[in-house]
Order: structure tokens, then sequence, then C-alpha cells
């Protein structure tokens, strides 16, 4: 029963999955705030609440019958951390974060609309998943469990941050509204190389380079988006107080 559950939410995973890798690049790559932005960029956010979602479900039947549904280890503890519990926490990360993007530009102009039951628990819910991960990364001395966890405990501590935040600086939405969505870009992409990886390439499976190559990619994206959405702000300042 769990390994056809897991089989058929592998299949939906892929497909949901697919959509947001290929979907991602038109608000990335396009003008920003236009018609093809805002329409694809709404198709990449909800598909990855949905891919996110299932992925839930994948990393539960993995805790529950490790070796029922993955065939090439028999290293049940393995399983259980890296597809298990570390799927959790990245499954649950990526639907935080593309839900914070959209809240960012929805809420842009009632910040305090942020401060919701839903975007708060997906925040606590993120950094509990994510000091999981390393816990567990911890028993099985396994590196790259702890290192990506620090992932989503600091994108937690951010998220909250800004949440709270009484009077935002001008436009600091934007900020926030990319890195949600880049973020979770950054996580459905690092899923499919690491974990696709297993099928493709199983050598290269648990390889740091893999799992690190997305992250350095987006948050060198989301820093230069960044500084240009301050500079901005700097000259539109500098302007008001000429």
């Amino acid at each position: 029963m769990v390994v056809h559950l897991f089989e058929a939410l592998i299949v939906a995973h892929i497909i949901t999955g697919t959509v947001g890798l290929l979907c991602v690049w038109v608000p990335i790559l396009g003008r920003k705030g236009s018609r093809l932005h805002k329409l694809w960029g709404k198709v990449f956010a909800y598909s990855m609440l949905i891919t996110g979602s299932i992925a839930i479900g994948i990393s539960l039947c993995t805790l529950h019958s490790p070796l029922e549904t993955h065939l090439f280890s028999d290293d049940a503890a393995m399983i259980r951390g890296v597809f298990g519990w570390m799927m959790l926490y990245l499954a649950t990360m990526t639907i935080m974060l593309a839900w914070y993007g959209l809240l960012c530009i929805r809420n842009r102009q009632s910040h305090a609309r942020n401060r919701n039951p839903v975007n708060l628990t997906l925040q606590l819910l993120t950094f509990i998943a994510a000091a999981n991960c390393a816990y567990q990364g911890i028993l099985l001395k396994n590196g790259l469990m702890i290192g990506i966890s620090t992932v989503g405990l600091t994108a937690a501590v951010l998220n909250t941050h800004f949440i709270f935040r009484e009077s935002p600086p001008f436009n600091e939405w934007l900020i926030q509204h990319s890195r949600g969505l880049v973020g979770a870009g950054i996580s459905v992409y690092t899923a499919f190389l690491a974990f696709g990886a297993v099928n493709l390439l199983p050598k290269y499976a648990l390889n740091p380079v893999l799992w690190a190559t997305p992250t350095t990619l987006g948050v060198a994206y989301l820093l230069y988006h960044q500084a240009k959405i301050t500079s901005q702000r700097r000259r539109l300042e500098a302007r008001q107080g000429a």
C-alpha cells in the first residue's frame, strides 16, 4: 500500500515539479511587472505549493518504509535521513518560500497583513524542520544535511524579522518577494539535481557540488537584484531630500 502510494506521488511530483522547473525562467528573465511576469510567476508559485505538498507525502512514505520505497540501498538510516527527514525539510521550506513570496507582493500596500497565522506558522515549521534536519545529520554524521539546514534556519529568521517590522523601507516588499520565489526556485532545482541524480547519476547523488550549484547561482542573482532595488531606493530618497 505505502509503495503504491509512494510511486503515485513520485509521478505527480515529477509532473508538477517539471512545470516549476520550466516556467520559473519566464519571471526571472522577463521584464519585471509585465503581464507574462505576473502570469508565469503565479503558475510557478502555485506549482511549487503543490510540488512541495506532494514531496511531504513522499518523505512520509520514505520515513515509514525506507527500504521498500528506495531499492538502491539497504542503509535504512541513511535513506530515512536524506530522503525522509531532509526531503521533508526541503518540501516544507519550498511551500513556505512560495507562499511568502506571493504574500509579499499581495500585501505590498498593507504590510501588516503579512502577519497572519498561516505565514507565521510556515516560518516556524520551516525552522523546526531545518533544525531537525541538522539534528538528524549530526546523528548520521552527514555534513550535507547539517550544511543545507542552515538555509532554512536563516530564511525563517530573516522572513520573520521582515514580517514583524513596523515600517519596512520603500520597495522592501519587492526584495522579499524575489527572495521568496527565487528561493523556492533554488529549492526545486536543488531537489531535481540531488534527488533526481539517484536515478540518473547515482554516483553524484550526494555530491556537495551538485547540491550547492543552485544555491550559489540563486544567491548571486538575489544579491544582484537586491543591490539594483536598493540603488533605486537611494536615488529616489536623494531626489526627495534635494
